[in-house]
């Protein structure tokens, strides 16, 4: 039985890449037809820019907070219902007849976006840890996909909804997106199980907060959830810049969003105060470092981060840089999220094969660095398929090193997956919001072009240098099955003996 197989895990495998590919492909669905809504409804430049703010406003603490429902209620029923509940902010957003409507749909819609972190722990459940790796590149680069699949494919399909008429039916297009979603969500949850049979479903042992294990990572938690709340001040500042606050409303959010962090960080405590008083001492076979987090949450900020910021801006640095038409630019940019297809799980297959997941971490860092300097030195006088083969090379690193922090991820404490996966990825969007605030401030042309590669490049150096000194290779990483599982039936006989109508719960 192999990848090609829809039986047993394998097709668990395919069923949730589907599911987190559909997710993507909702969550990029205006960025095609961003220069149709904006003439169709007479939106201005700052308006459009006001959306694309807001798609994103929400991912952030979507993660965090899908992380902790999966770990609660099981991959199986969260997945479904987020899909179930797209096809409500697509069809808002696809019949918004305001501004105001545009905008509080896209918000809605980004909680979408924050679906990645849920397939983490159902492949993590299915697959041994010496095999998770390459199982979980595979959810992640052929999902990942959706946005590229969105970006390739709307616009022609807005245009064939047009039957013939000059304005791209948008509408419709988008519409649709969200109902294939709710359909497929229903199927999502007649058709999988949270695990293979005769295996129990992890749970954390108090839900609301990451649970930790010594006193010193009470304090590493509270410094780190600062970042993910801080990225939404940020974007607050931004939507002020561009019209959509008044500096008295965006006080108001800055003060909303301390009182969320207070409230955060008191569930905290509340979770783990028994750890902090020292009133409880968690036995060492059940003590996990949080530092471990801290580091994977690094690694992300620096390879997803920099990916969705280099989305962002490579299309027109081709245009500006080798005077391509705007078409042009766009097709040459889009090769950098096409390579997802197989660099995001090349980099799970090498972290399961070359036998230190800590190494090829930190290698994988370091050799994006380099490659993004290299991509700083890039001007007109490049021959511009050099330039092109440059970007692919640096993609396949930057997508590599994301498929290897997931294969990491599982491996940290098995009943807390969900919550440091969404804690991990929500990181990836606080990187890009941080990159692309810097670009923002860059000098225009070549120059910002070059400074902003240049500190993607060094960004990748130093968390692949911190990686070597403080990253730990995790017990067990190329076991046969997880601790705490070898007394329950074997993960090989249990999914040989699943069949394509598995039950459900």
């Amino acid at each position: 039985m192999g990848l090609l197989s829809f039986q047993g895990r394998y097709r668990i495998l395919h069923l949730t890449w589907f599911a987190f590919f559909l997710t993507f492909v909702i969550w990029f669905n205006f960025a095609p037809l961003a220069t149709t809504i904006k003439e169709q409804m007479g939106l201005s430049e700052d308006q459009i820019r006001t959306i694309g703010i807001c798609n994103v406003a929400l991912t952030v603490p979507a993660r965090v907070i899908l992380g902790m429902l999966l770990d609660r209620y099981g991959p199986r029923l969260t997945f479904s219902w987020l899909l179930i509940f797209s096809t409500i902010p697509c069809i808002m957003f696809a019949f918004a007849d305001s501004f105001n409507t545009l905008i509080i749909s896209r918000l809605l819609l980004g909680i979408i976006g924050g679906g990645f972190v849920i397939g983490i722990r159902m492949v993590s459940e299915w697959f041994p840890p010496r095999e998770v790796g390459l199982a979980e590149g595979i959810y992640g680069g052929w999902g990942n996909f959706g946005s590229a699949f969105s970006a390739l494919t709307l616009a022609s399909v807005a245009a064939w909804l047009s039957f013939g008429g000059s304005d791209l039916n948008w509408r419709l297009a988008i519409a649709i997106t969200g109902i294939i979603g709710g359909i497929y969500g229903v199927i999502y949850l007649f058709s999988v199980e949270d695990t293979p049979p005769g295996r129990t479903y992890q749970r954390p042992e108090r839900h609301g907060a990451l649970e930790i294990t010594s006193k010193r990572d009470f304090w590493l938690l509270l410094i780190m959830s600062i970042p993910t709340v801080a990225v939404l001040a940020v974007l607050t500042f931004k939507l002020q810049n561009v019209g959509f606050f008044s500096v008295a409303q965006r006080n108001i959010v800055w003060g909303i969003l301390l009182a969320i962090y207070v409230i955060q960080a008191f569930r905290i405590w509340q979770v783990n105060k028994e750890v902090v008083s020292g009133k409880r001492r968690y036995p060492d076979q059940d003590r996990y470092p949080f530092r471990q987090v801290a580091m994977l949450e690094l690694t992300y900020v620096t390879n997803f981060g920099s990916e969705l910021a280099v989305v962002s801006m490579l299309p027109a640095f081709f245009e500006r840089t080798f005077n391509l038409s705007p078409q042009l630019a766009g097709a040459v940019g889009s090769s950098y999220a096409v390579m997802n297809l197989f660099s995001r799980a090349s980099g799970g297959a090498m972290s399961d094969r070359l036998g230190s997941r800590k190494w090829t971490m930190a290698i994988l860092l370091i050799v994006m660095g380099l490659c993004y300097l290299m991509m700083s030195t890039i001007g007109g006088n490049w021959w511009l398929p050099a330039a092109m083969a440059l970007t692919m090379l640096s993609s396949f690193f930057v997508q590599a090193a994301e498929g290897s922090t997931y294969s990491i991820v599982p491996l940290v404490k098995k009943r807390l997956t969900g919550q440091i996966s969404g804690l991990v990825g929500a990181y990836g969007t606080v990187g890009a919001v941080a990159y692309t605030t810097t670009y923002s401030y860059l000098p225009g042309g070549t120059t910002g072009d070059a400074i902003f590669f240049q500190v993607l490049g060094i960004s990748g150096l130093i968390v692949g240098f911190l990686c070597v000194f403080f990253l730990k290779e995790p017990a067990n990483s190329f076991a046969a099955d997880y601790e705490g599982f070898e007394s329950e039936t074997g993960l090989e006989e249990a999914t040989e003996a699943t069949t394509v109508g598995t039950k459900t719960k």
